[in-house]
């Protein structure tokens, strides 16, 4: 199937106004955070005639960034309900008003000579994007958009727009890492407008994202809105286009469902049927985290200085980093639909492995042998390398592909609890292990990254190309559920008493 303008236009504003904030909030705050510290100590200066202590600044530095997880929580908890009543897309141009006030914030904040409003703000957009870069959440955007962008792309082209999220956060986190070199806007004067961009592609989405459709499958399953989905998937798919077939399937997925109801939170936990795919939503998110990405970040900076790097220049080199990441995102994205999903995460997983196994070498030995530390580089950008490939990317795709709608709310609802969990756990916890036991902390990385791989070879299939009913039936052995087939189409009607209809994913 062709690729239509209208699908390319949607996933665009959609991606752009909601992915890209989540990308962009990441490490908007980071490069330019002495200049901020200087606003918060000068500001503190004006109101009491002193300057704040060294534990007064970090407090407030670390109020500031811990709101933005915060937020993100927030954001996680409310999901479920917004996509319930307003839908894929009306949630994300309801979530665009956090943005877009936030970003009004942020950009006053000097004028009106308040940091509070920072701190404030950071709450607002992390209920937007929510993703701190150690403390990493899943949120209101980056639940939506996956779960939208899904049910919007015919079945050939699902894995390719399902990587778009991806590569939105990686487009976000990229522009970011420019607009905040001190040459730019990471300065005395440009730090308010870089804090406020956030609010442009939110604009951007509020303005572009109504002439769109809403998730055709949404609107039949949820709404029973069947003209509405017809002409929805006319305008997605191209006027010659047999809606009809892909209706039919949507109604065999919605037969499917009858047999499981609504299923809230507490219901996906004990639902037998859907057992294994609420497992491995868990080992993907959780690994994907685990798995050291925000750690190799943190590391980043420590191992380009022991490489002989200039401090001051090793902001370029994170640049190069960034540059990397986005292009082999976008690579991903262009060969999931080919290659499949397995072959990327198993390769990426394969690749980060090894990279953390000699980062560990490189870094026991470079003091001794000096020309180690130029391997520690090249192991930072081969897990960059890897990461970006499959572990990255492919976990949108997947964990929107093996729930039906009936439990795709809630589904999401778990993985943006995993999400932020791990990545807390990582924030909280590396910096004390990295101490303890120094290079050997990568280890621990590689076996991750080892496990998460054993476990997506043994139990998940491989998605590409199969419907959304057929994925749920790959599952229904392992779920020790029987599968009949209908008229030749194999139905995913479990033999289990249906569950009473929730109208809440809790």
């Amino acid at each position: 199937m062709r690729l239509q303008s209208t699908l390319v236009l949607t996933t665009l504003s959609a991606a752009f106004g909601s992915a890209f904030q989540y990308g962009y909030n990441i490490s908007v705050i980071n490069t330019p955070h002495k200049v901020l510290k200087s606003f918060y100590n000068d500001t503190y200066f004006e109101r009491h005639g002193t300057f704040m202590d060294e534990n007064t600044l970090l407090l407030l530095w670390s109020c500031t960034v811990s709101m933005f997880p915060l937020g993100g929580l927030l954001g996680s908890l409310v999901v479920g309900l917004m996509v319930n009543k307003w839908g894929r897309k009306g949630t994300l141009l309801v979530n665009n008003v956090f943005a877009i006030t936030s970003a009004i914030l942020m950009g006053v904040s000097k004028v009106a000579r308040a940091f509070e409003l920072i701190i404030l703000s950071r709450v607002l957009v992390g209920i937007c994007a929510g993703h701190a870069s150690n403390n990493g959440i899943s949120c209101i955007a980056y639940s939506t958009l996956p779960m939208y962008l899904g049910e919007l792309a015919p079945q050939n082209l699902r894995g390719a727009l399902g990587t778009m999220t991806e590569v939105f956060v990686i487009f976000g986190v990229l522009l970011a890492q420019i607009f905040s070199l001190q040459p730019i806007l990471g300065n005395t004067t440009g730090w308010p407008i870089l804090l406020a961009l956030t609010g442009v592609p939110a604009l951007i989405q509020l303005l572009s994202l109504p002439f769109f459709p809403e998730s055709p499958r949404y609107t039949l399953i949820e709404k029973g809105d069947e003209e509405t989905t017809r002409q929805a998937l006319r305008r997605l798919r191209g006027h010659n286009y047999d809606v009809e077939a892909e209706i039919e399937e949507m109604r065999t997925e919605e037969r499917t469902e009858q047999a499981e109801g609504r299923l809230s939170v507490l219901n996906l936990f004990t639902f037998r049927p859907l057992r294994w795919q609420l497992v491995s939503i868990v080992v993907l998110m959780a690994g994907q985290q685990l798995s050291g990405i925000n750690a190799i970040n943190y590391y980043a900076d420590i191992i380009y200085t022991s490489a002989g790097v200039d401090p001051t220049h090793s902001q370029y080199v994170t640049l190069g980093s960034g540059i990397i990441n986005l292009v082999m995102t976008i690579v991903s994205a262009l060969i999931v639909e080919r290659l499949g999903r397995r072959i990327l995460l198993l390769s990426g997983y394969g690749i980060c492995c090894a990279a953390c196994l000699v980062l560990t070498v490189a870094l026991l030995l470079q003091s001794t042998v000096h020309e180690l530390s130029y391997l520690s580089i090249v192991c930072v950008f081969s897990y960059i390398v890897g990461h970006s490939t499959g572990p990255s990317p492919v976990p949108s795709v997947v964990r929107t592909e093996i729930v039906l709608q009936s439990s795709r709310t809630a589904a999401f609802t778990v993985d943006g609890a995993v999400h932020w969990l791990t990545n807390f756990i990582v924030g909280l916890a590396f910096p004390s292990i990295q101490v303890a036991i120094g290079a050997y902390s990568f280890v621990i990385f590689a076996a991750i990254c080892l496990l998460t791989a054993a476990y997506i070879y043994v139990v998940i299939p491989e998605t590409k190309g199969k419907t959304f009913v057929e994925i749920n039936c790959a599952f229904a052995k392992r779920n020790g559920v029987e599968i009949p087939e209908e008229k030749g189409v194999a139905m995913a009607k479990p033999h289990t008493p249906s569950l009473p209809a929730k109208e809440t994913s809790f």
